[in-house]
């Protein structure tokens, strides 16, 4: 009888340290989980938690380093997200239970060291007006002043959790409760490069023009992401961001000098 991929993983070293969790083999260590999904043919994603969290995404970001220590071969990329890794290979020269097998190692290997102290990267914003058109509707929604807003939303050290979406578009959480507010109900079809927005209680930056349907309050000169660059994207995930508010004519000048 065939047996499913995920027994499969199971069957070939695991039985002693894996364990079901559903229909999926997952392994604990310490408070947390790991589970490997099948992200088809040439990807494994390695989950390790179901929700927004610091300590599972620096345990991802710490994964992602081992993996890329270890040099495996066969392994093409791994991508990191906020509580998952999708690490993607060649089937042809790693197969996935082979693959699933050394993540396990590495996982088990990882220690609080791992975690390398964190870029602070401060991103200049001049908040409102024509450059935040929706800094008044979230004032509203949240019962606060604009710059009560501003004040919320500038003072906190936000952890990069990602990058997705687009090029160098960084994931920031845990935005200030307050300004939670609804994401546009018809996304605007034309944001402007460096405009920040929030989407729940997340906030980040679009590094170039684009559609979109956060709520936009403010805007960088800051470029987030030059594809000539030997670094392409100014933000790494597991960077801390810090907003600095400028006056628009501060914001005007700095945009001359990048001409």
């Amino acid at each position: 009888m065939a047996i499913p991929p995920a027994r499969r993983l199971l069957r070939s070293g695991f039985e002693s340290d894996w364990h079901w969790l559903g229909s999926r083999p997952c392994r604990w260590r310490r408070s947390l989980s790991i589970r490997c999904l099948d992200g088809g043919e040439s990807c494994l994603v390695v989950d390790l938690g179901d929700a927004i969290d610091l300590a599972v995404n620096r345990q991802v970001r710490a994964l992602g380093l081992a993996l890329e220590r270890a040099r495996v071969r066969g392994v093409l990329e791994a991508v990191p997200t906020y509580r998952s890794l999708a690490i993607y290979y060649d089937p042809l020269t790693i197969d996935r239970n082979a693959l699933g097998q050394r993540v396990g190692t590495l996982y088990d290997s990882l220690d609080d060291q791992d975690d390398q102290t964190p870029r602070i990267v401060e991103i200049p914003t001049v908040y409102g007006g024509k450059y935040g058109p929706d800094l008044e509707f979230v004032a509203r929604h949240s019962g606060l002043s604009r710059d009560e807003v501003v004040r919320l939303h500038s003072e906190p050290l936000y952890h990069v959790y990602m990058l997705g979406f687009m090029a160098g578009f960084p994931y920031l959480g845990d935005l200030a409760e307050q300004l939670t507010v609804p994401r546009l109900s018809t996304p605007r079809l034309k944001v402007p490069a460096g405009s920040v927005g929030i989407g729940g209680r997340q906030t980040g930056i679009y590094p170039v023009e684009s559609p979109g349907g956060w709520r936009i309050i403010g805007r960088t000169s800051i470029r987030l992401f030059d594809p000539s660059a030997e670094a392409p994207t100014l933000l790494l995930p597991g960077d801390k961001v810090r907003f600095v508010q400028r006056e628009p004519h501060e914001y005007e000048s700095e945009q001359r000098g990048r001409l």
